[in-house]
């Protein structure tokens, strides 16, 4: 199948009615950590950019994180051996869970673990969150879908860390929800062009941030 124009009416992104989803851009997930992720810290001014645009077009901003509890066991199978083992890696109050460098807005408060874990989001700014995923999905075991509908969001636009598991299951989820959606392509770490053209195939929209600015600016959506 085919990727959709821009202006198909049933997937076109509804700027004006949208919302950015960052996924795992945390210190522990920067690519020069112990565990992290190659190509993460490079897509950092690339997703500084974006979130910016957000907020100037006066639309919300959830960025979705990972925290490893190990006291609790909670953690997906494949890590669950190097959590139990004691490694730490986005452990609940550390510094490596917090989020990277210049994504959270001026003046915002720390992550607030013991908030997150209980399922529920935290506010950081004006339309701005965090909200904990236990999973790879952003939408499993979460309030995302829930926030979403509250602040009337039908098109989700996505960034962050490593698109063949979080980003990527996360796109699914949406797309199953009947959201629109859309992936910056240029702030999203471990792009292929397989990968791209395989979630183009669901009628996921791939933007630029360049793209991406413009057409928030097009919409008038400002506070």
């Amino acid at each position: 199948m085919s990727a959709p124009g821009i202006n198909d009416p049933h997937t076109a992104p509804d700027f004006a009615s949208s919302a950015l989803v960052t996924i795992d851009v945390q210190n522990d997930f920067l690519s020069d950590a112990p565990y992290g992720i190659p190509g993460t810290t490079e897509v950092l001014p690339a997703l500084r950019t974006a979130v910016s645009a957000f907020r100037s077009a006066g639309r919300p901003v959830i960025h979705v994180v990972r925290l490893y509890d190990a006291a609790s066991g909670d953690v997906d199978l494949v890590r669950r051996g190097l959590i139990s083992s004691g490694v730490r890696i986005a452990a609940p109050g550390s510094t490596g869970s917090g989020l990277a460098p210049g994504l959270a807005p001026d003046g915002a408060p720390d992550l607030d673990a013991g908030l997150l874990l209980s399922g529920r989001p935290q506010r950081l700014g004006p339309d701005e969150y965090a909200i904990f995923k236990p999973r790879w999905g952003a939408f499993y075991r979460t309030p995302l879908q829930e926030l979403l509908d509250e602040l009337g969001v039908n098109t989700v636009v996505f960034a962050g860390c490593n698109l063949p598991n979080c980003p990527r299951a996360s796109i699914f989820e949406a797309s199953e929800r009947d959201y629109r959606v859309a992936l910056l392509s240029d702030a999203v770490s471990r792009v292929s062009d397989s990968a791209l053209s395989e979630i183009g195939g669901i009628g996921v929209h791939l933007l630029t941030v360049s793209a991406l600015s413009d057409r928030l600016l097009s919409t008038g959506a400002h506070p």
